[in-house]
């Protein structure tokens, strides 16, 4: 038996989650990825930087979209020539990790960490900080990623946290390091500062008192008080001073008790539910009595509220800042310097703090808790204490007014507890002094979306502040600074270790891991006064760690001593890809330090993600349940149209994605089954070309030199303008744009090509005409799985696994080993495209007008008319009428350039665009209007504009409508951009039998598919039409059938491949694989589908002689026999001879017994033995 090219499929639905799993062991075999960067490793680098996700927790759909994202571009790098290492990243520390194990130890404060010791702290981190890699590289390998887990990085590697301390040492020799004491936002709940884009990433709805207080001024002689807002009541305790505007203007003014106030002047002039001085006060009245400016105030001295800091003679009056405005509050804010970042700034400016020489003000510990200075309040958490310091205010006669607020407020990103902002000494990177170089270098980069890189992260590189660096925690990269600490040193000597051979060449001690625990007891002398310096206490902020990823993950500069220029060939990244959070996280972070030590980019391109939402627009949440989980959808509909919907959707242009089950599922159906179903069409019909010629299929890479057909060129000629833009876009990153066009492609190959083409496909025109559909189709199959490998990997290598048989024996073991081909310019005719295009747009309208009048498709119609001016899309309808004709299954196409013939134009005016423009005028211009003729709009239509009453009028005046003026009664009609097709509406009986042929085909096909047939499966359809008595119309419905069935005999065998003959000729010994009873126009026929069998014909002599039982035993035999293998054996023509009961029985093939029922006579068919 002939050895076929391609594995014929099975017939059915394709289960694409199984071909992924089946996929997945394959990769595994053959080490496809490994192979794959082995065959590249020559190739020019393509560098890659994988921003490391925490370890802590599983992977979601933020992550799939960004791995998806990440591969697709890498695959596509890979498969154009590069070599792209690809090595998987764990961020290790920080806080995520630190926040759970303290929930499972129940630590609550910095003591509790100290009571089981840093080392026992770290070893409880380090034993769940990897505890999902597991998950992580099940859901990274079946979403289809190729990326190195087993050459990983983790940032608590040695070798990482090394390189962290080279980069901080580079920036301390820069002069861009320093420590300072000030206010930082803190998470009380994790006992540490965070960086200012921490304390922005997570705002949440927050409602808090809003309070007004008093301030009586000293010595004045009316007892005046000056009124501050507040809605941190837990501040007040270490009030120390008012500030205002010296350029604003203040009242005076006097209540309806008598009493008087200052605050400023535009505060008394806001709305009641604007206005902090009104809400919530009964009957308010007030008087101003005098107005000065806010310089006037200045030195003014006031009562404190509170004793704590009294002894502080410096301080409590009246300062002055531009930062205080009248927007909110009252113009008078008050100053806990400790508490507030231009609190701070501004007490040191005007002498409330003096710098250097006394502390900061600021009695709350790290747990947010009141220290003993604030003795009345001292253990109690300051949000706690709000209420009892509002209940003493009252009591003291200091509270003016109460209120609540609700406004977005800071929380800790981690613990979701509300941050305070707090002095605290903190280790700053100098980013204000490097600002204008951050600027500089992110033009040098290229973003998708741009508007991301020039809007959102302009802004906040323009805005950039000193970068806290350091933290007070435990599970981290230690700062790598030792210092004095002599206690009467107003600056402590300090410095920084750049390196483990420097830490262990000073402490003369091995150090083989860089946690806290084993460095923290190390001593060193100052290598300028030979003073001990000890390491502070503080650990890396993690995003410190991610921003030093590009050296770490490779242990730079340690692994490269004296070859620093190769990394550097590798510097910048030439891709990257993150969240749109990550503009002031890790793009941010990568950004100043690569600046600080290079003056470049981290990266060159850039691929910015929007976020996975829940399909109502919340925040997806495994409380809530409001999202599929990832595993549901890849074992449902497989990780391929995952990963399509996500590139396909505004989520890759950072946008937001509302996540849509149902779509997913649509991208099942309306792209990887119809692709699927056209490269199953391609292997029946290759198998079933050499079956039938004997000649073995061979891919010809020329063959498209020799091919003639126009349908085979266009198809060919798209493809190539594909490749064209497919590679242009993904070098600008576009992936948005990519996906829609491939997916366009896929639908104009299933529903356009192949569609047109099922008899060349078939081999029903010409061996010549099946070689060359057969050569065009497995072409663009080829092509496309090479330019959908990056977003699809999973069903490409599936189709290719099977199609590679046709390219030799050199064929690579996977078609990611491939690479994308470049376009053939001298395969693209833009002309064939033209002609293919207004042959499709004719269709297109055809088919609505069918729709429009319900004409179902298999109803053939006896005339369809196209009707437009231009001549050149006449001439081409025209030169392909032969697939309208078998495309919408009408009998004739006539073309025609008269459109006066059939389509009259009339004109209304635009109201609203005439008024505006030609005011009284325009009365008479809409008289006007209504009275163009046809050959005026015509004119109009063609020009874009017409004069009339002397005015010229645009398209935006009139609306033109398109009158039917043919006959009615016979078309129907569709317009759509200046072309007309017309269908004949009249519907004769022989038309309407020949629809019921079609009907009786569709049913043939789909009781094959129902069957489970291959094409080449040689079966036979019978028929039945009821025949019991009925009444008399129901009795000639079923003869109208009958007769459909005998007189479009051959059509129906010429679509469906089978024959069809009526149930009395079905030999009741052949097995019937599949039957139904099917409704056909009101009647009742019953269809089986069956295997071949032989025809005896009784009018033969042979046959006419055998007796009742001879018969049946010849017949039992020969009905039992595979008959292909007989036809084989026993050709037309010749005898065969067998034995039944000792006796010799010899019948002539085509005289006696036939094969194929048409070979005998239509006489003898009558008198056929069922």
């Amino acid at each position: 038996m002939q050895k076929l090219t391609f594995s014929e499929l099975t017939q059915g639905k394709p289960n694409f989650p199984r071909m992924e799993e089946d996929i997945i062991k394959y990769w595994r075999e053959i080490e496809a990825f490994k192979t794959q960067l082995e065959k590249t490793k020559d190739n020019e680098p393509f560098t890659f930087y994988d921003g490391p996700p925490f370890a802590t927790g599983k992977p979601h759909y933020g992550h799939i979209l960004a791995g998806t994202i990440k591969d697709v571009i890498c695959r596509y790098a890979s498969m154009t020539g590069h070599f792209v290492e690809r090595r998987f990243g764990w961020d290790c520390h920080g806080l995520p990790v630190e926040y759970e194990i303290e929930q499972k130890l129940g630590i609550e404060s910095r003591e509790d960490v100290m009571k089981i010791g840093i080392a026992e702290y770290n070893r409880q981190c380090r034993g769940i900080v990897m505890r999902c890699a597991s998950d992580w590289e099940t859901t990274v390998e079946r979403m289809g990623r190729w990326i190195d887990f087993r050459n990983d990085y983790k940032t608590l590697d040695k070798s990482f946290m090394e390189s962290a301390w080279w980069v901080f040492a580079e920036l301390h020799k820069k002069g861009l390091v320093y420590r300072d004491f000030k206010v930082m936002p803190f998470s009380t709940a994790l006992n540490t500062p965070l960086s200012n884009f921490e304390a922005k990433s997570n705002y949440q709805k927050r409602r808090d008192p809003a309070i007004v207080v008093t301030f009586p001024i000293v010595g004045d002689e009316d007892n005046t008080s000056f009124l501050a807002w507040t809605t941190t009541p837990w501040t007040l305790p270490s009030n120390l001073a008012l500030c205002v505007n010296g350029k604003l203007t203040y009242v005076k003014f006097e209540d309806e008790n008598g009493d008087f106030y200052i605050c400023g002047k535009k505060v008394l002039h806001k709305a009641k539910k604007e206005n902090t001085i009104m809400k919530g006060r009964k009957g308010f009245k007030c008087k101003i009595v005098a107005e000065f400016q806010g310089a006037q105030l200045v030195g003014r001295q006031y009562v404190p509220l509170f004793s704590y800091f009294a002894h502080r003679t410096h301080c409590f009056r009246v300062i002055a800042d531009d930062y205080v405005t009248e927007e909110d509050g009252t113009g008078v804010v008050h100053q806990a310097p400790g508490f507030g970042e231009d609190d701070l700034r501004a007490c040191e400016l005007n002498g409330v703090h003096k710098k250097g020489e006394e502390a900061v003000v600021c009695p709350v510990d790290h747990n947010g808790k009141y220290t003993a200075e604030v003795s009345d309040y001292a253990g109690q958490y300051v949000l706690d204490a709000n209420k009892d310091i509002i209940k003493d205010l009252r009591a003291r006669k200091r509270l003016w007014n109460e209120a609540n607020e609700d406004h977005d407020y800071p929380h800790c990103w981690r613990s979701d507890t509300p941050l305070l902002y707090k002095a605290i000494p903190s280790w700053f990177i100098n980013v204000t002094n490097i600002k204008d170089q951050l600027v500089a270098n992110n033009q040098k980069t290229y973003w998708v979306p741009s508007f991301v890189k020039e809007k959102r992260f302009h802004n906040w590189l323009v805005d950039a502040r000193d970068w806290a660096v350091s933290r007070n925690r435990y599970w981290g990269t230690p700062i790598p600074i030792w210092i004095s600490a002599d206690e009467d040193e107003k600056e402590p000597e300090w410095e920084v270790i750049g390196s483990v051979e420097e830490l262990e060449r000073r402490s003369g001690r091995k150090i083989d891991d860089l946690h806290r625990e084993n460095i923290d007891d190390i001593v060193i002398k100052s290598e300028k006064t030979g003073k001990p310096l000890r390491r502070v206490d503080e650990v890396f902020d993690c995003w410190f760690e991610s921003g030093s990823m590009p050296y770490g993950q490779c242990h730079y500069p340690f692994a490269w001593k004296g070859r620093e220029h190769e990394f550097l060939k590798r510097f910048p990244a030439n891709f990257i890809a993150e969240g749109l959070d990550q503009t002031r996280g890790w793009f941010y972070t990568l950004l100043i330090l690569s600046t600080a030590l290079f003056d470049a980019p981290a990266w060159r391109n850039l691929i910015v993600n929007g976020m996975v939402l829940a399909e109502d627009g919340s925040k997806m949440s495994k409380r809530k349940k409001n999202y599929p989980a990832p595993e549901k959808i890849f074992d449902a509909y497989g990780a391929d149209a995952l990963r399509i919907y996500l590139c396909q959707s505004p989520v890759v242009r950072a946008e937001k994605l509302q996540f849509s089950e149902k779509d997913v599922k649509g991208t099942v159906t309306k792209v990887l089954s119809p692709w699927y179903n056209a490269y199953n069409f391609l292997v029946e019909n290759v198998s079933r070309f050499e079956r039938s010629t004997g000649e073995a299929f061979v891919y010809d890479a020329d063959a498209h030199r020799q091919m003639t057909n126009i349908m085979d060129k266009w198809i060919l000629s798209e493809l190539q303008s594909l490749v064209k833009f497919f590679r242009l876009e993904m070098e600008a990153y576009r992936l948005y744009t990519i996906n829609d066009k491939l997916i366009d492609f896929i639908d104009v190959l299933c529903n356009t090509y192949v569609r047109m083409n099922r008899a060349r496909l078939r081999g029903q025109v010409s061996v010549q005409d099946a070689r060359h559909s057969t050569q065009a189709l497995y072409h663009v199959l080829l092509t496309l799985c090479q330019l959908m490998a990056p977003f699809s990997p999973f069903l490409v290598e599936t189709m290719y696994l099977n199609l590679r048989g046709a390219l030799g024996a050199d064929a690579e073991r996977s078609v990611h080993f491939m690479q994308i081909p470049m376009a053939n310019e001298s395969a693209i005719d833009k002309d064939i495209e033209r002609r293919v295009q207004n042959l499709l747009k004719a269709i297109t309208i055809a088919r609505s007008v069918r729709d429009e009048n319900r004409f179902k498709n298999k109803l053939p119609i006896a005339e369809m008319m196209v009707v437009h001016r231009d001549a050149q899309f006449l001439d081409d309808v025209d030169g392909l009428k032969e697939y309208v004709l078998r495309e919408l299954n009408v009998k004739r196409v006539t073309m025609s350039h008269e459109m006066a013939d059939y389509i009259r134009l009339s004109a209304e005016p635009v109201h609203k665009s005439l008024g505006s423009k030609y005011k009284r005028k325009a009365a008479q211009i809409k008289q006007a209007i209504v009275k163009l003729t046809h050959e005026q709009l015509t004119q109009f239509e063609a020009n874009g504009e017409l004069v009339v009453c002397e005015e010229t009028l645009l398209p935006p005046d009139l609306t033109i409508t398109w009158n039917f003026h043919g006959d009615s009664t016979k078309w129907v009609y569709k317009e759509d951009a200046g072309c007309i097709v017309l269908l004949d509406q009249r519907i004769t009986q022989e038309l309407k039998n020949e629809g019921i042929a079609r009907e009786i085909c569709t049913r043939i096909q789909q009781m094959r598919k129902n069957g489970r047939l291959v094409p080449a499966d040689v079966v036979n359809a019978f028929y039945a039409v009821e025949s019991e008595e009925k009444k008399a119309e129901e009795e000639a419905g079923g003869e109208e059938v009958r007769g459909v069935f005998e007189n479009f005999k051959a059509l129906i065998e010429q679509r469906t491949r089978i024959k069809v003959m009526p149930y009395s000729m079905k030999s009741s010994l052949v097995a019937t694989i599949i039957s139904e009873e099917a409704d056909i126009q009101g009647v009742k026929v019953k269809l089986s589908l069956c295997a071949p069998q032989v025809f005896f014909n009784r009018n033969s002599q042979n046959v006419s002689q055998l007796k009742g039982s001879e018969f049946e035993k010849i017949e039992k035999y020969l009905q039992c026999q595979d008959i292909a293998s007989l036809k084989q054996k026993y050709p037309l023509e010749s005898t065969l001879k067998l034995v039944v009961d000792e006796k010799e029985y010899q019948l002539q093939i085509g005289t006696d017994i036939v094969y194929d029922l048409d070979a005998l006579k239509k006489e003898e068919v009558v008198d056929l033995i069922d």
